[in-house]
């Protein structure tokens, strides 16, 4: 029986798998997972679980539950020699062993790309996981509580000015959920009023939000503005040290939040295998999904997601390539599914071809945006649409029931405004009471004793 090791469980690698346990017959193929993580984590849910419409747990969808043919490995793969169809599991706890396969996938997925700015690396936080989008959510909401307390001053300002890098769909999307949160909360701060709050949005090009039309930019534009918050176009980030933001344009401010969306790259773990590999460091892969050389196809070698450079055979991509979305890379994991299932068949591979039928963002509470085309919706309905769109798309009707349920909740009973950043050290209180063992008492020194005398001295 041929064994399928599939190395990395995110949009790709968890589709192949889902959709392989439903077309391989008994006894026709071993699958293994490996992943770090024990879950899926949904991106597009990210902006709203920063905002508090979602609940964390509800945006990612469990490995070990929901696949429930595969074998699922919790670690890294550290290493892949193909050579001799080996790769090396590392595990958080335990010494690393290598496994053998005999068809490789490689879904990898992506990681934040960062630039060698002063100060990001220290002070900024990104949005690619679950526990990036909780701890945004804790922070503003804490530092709600902390300014509160504080007169008007420079500390309050910093606590109160949240900062967002890049203006892509997710850069724009996080960037307009803060917003409406940060509004949103006003009601329960009285001593804090909306002018207090500030918003800046950095972004390198012209404009923002390149997947939709100049018109329809302009629009978010001017419905981030009209709420308060402030785009800064043409402007790149100099420096972020100690939290102070120094820009191209000479302007400057202290900002206690600094949310870095600013792109992403193929996740490194590709330059530790002996696969092709092109400049951008993503895994090479044919239209059909299989690994490809200057000699043509690698035997037994499959990727797909945005660790590999797939070609964009509707021409719409970008430099010739599918872009790194969610979109993508859902459609890319059925497709590869479906190659994997029918090579084992003796069947040739389909190539993976998807036209993009829009975008769709929400940037705040009924606030919105989409774009097909020349065709645009913006406003209650967008938003609607894109609640509509992703609480469909999420896996699993356990993760749309919760997820849904959590929407219609908020809708009657408001968004939940707990912060739990006391979760970062949750032994913190515990430790403040804790009973210790007294110091052992330091042990007195015997008295000297005096010298004894001689007899002969006594009678004298």
């Amino acid at each position: 029986m041929p064994k399928i090791l599939i190395v990395g469980g995110g949009y790709a690698g968890f589709y192949t798998a889902l959709k392989m346990e439903k077309k391989l017959r008994a006894g026709e193929a071993e699958v293994i997972i490996v992943d770090p993580l024990p879950y899926m984590t949904y991106q597009p849910f990210l902006p709203e679980v920063a905002a508090g419409s979602i609940e964390p747990r509800h945006a990612v969808v469990s490995l070990r539950r929901h696949l429930e043919k595969t074998q699922v490995i919790t670690a890294k793969v550290t290493a892949i020699d193909h050579a001799s169809k080996t790769a090396t599991i590392t595990p958080e706890v335990g010494e690393p062993w290598n496994i053998d396969y005999d068809i490789i996938v490689v879904t990898a997925g992506s990681v934040s790309r960062t630039f060698p700015i002063p100060g990001v690396a220290d002070e900024a936080i990104g949005l690619k996981n679950i526990e990036e989008a909780m701890a945004v959510r804790d922070r503003v909401l804490t530092n709600f509580d902390k300014a509160s307390n504080l007169p008007a001053g420079p500390e309050r300002e910093r606590l109160l000015t949240f900062t967002v890098i890049g203006g892509g769909f997710a850069g724009i999307e996080i960037f307009g959920e803060l917003r409406s949160l940060a509004s949103s909360l006003l009601r329960y701060y009285p001593t804090l009023s909306f002018d207090d709050t500030h918003f800046h949005l950095i972004e390198a090009m012209g404009r923002i939000m390149p997947e939709v039309s100049l018109k329809t930019s302009h629009w978010v534009l001017k419905n981030l503005a009209q709420r308060g918050a402030e785009v800064h176009l043409d402007t790149q980030l100099s420096s972020a040290v100690g939290g102070k933001i120094e820009l191209s344009t000479g302007e400057s401010f202290e900002s206690d939040l600094i949310v870095w969306t600013a792109g992403v790259m193929a996740n490194p773990v590709i330059r530790n295998t002996d696969l092709p590999v092109e400049e951008r460091g993503r895994l090479r892969v044919g239209a059909d999904l299989r690994v490809i050389n200057d000699d043509g196809v690698v035997d037994d070698a499959w990727g797909a997601g945005d660790v590999c450079a797939v070609p964009d055979l509707t021409g719409g991509g970008v430099g010739g390539f599918c872009v790194p979305n969610a979109q993508h890379a859902v459609r890319q994991g059925k497709t590869l599914a479906k190659n994997l299932v029918g090579h084992l068949r003796g069947d040739a591979p389909r190539e993976y071809i998807h036209k993009n039928q829009g975008a769709v963002a929400g940037i705040g509470l009924g606030e919105g945006v989409f774009q097909s085309g020349r065709f645009a919706v913006k406003g209650v309905t967008a938003w609607l649409m894109h609640r509509g769109y992703h609480g469909l798309a999420v896996p699993s009707w356990e993760r749309k029931i919760r997820v849904f349920g959590n929407w219609i909740f908020n809708f009657f009973l408001r968004r939940d405004i707990v912060s739990l950043s006391a979760r970062e050290n949750p032994r913190a209180s515990f430790e403040a009471f804790a009973s210790r063992p007294r110091p052992a008492a330091a042990t007195a020194p015997a008295p000297a004793k005096a010298p004894a005398k001689s007899l002969a001295g006594a009678k004298k």
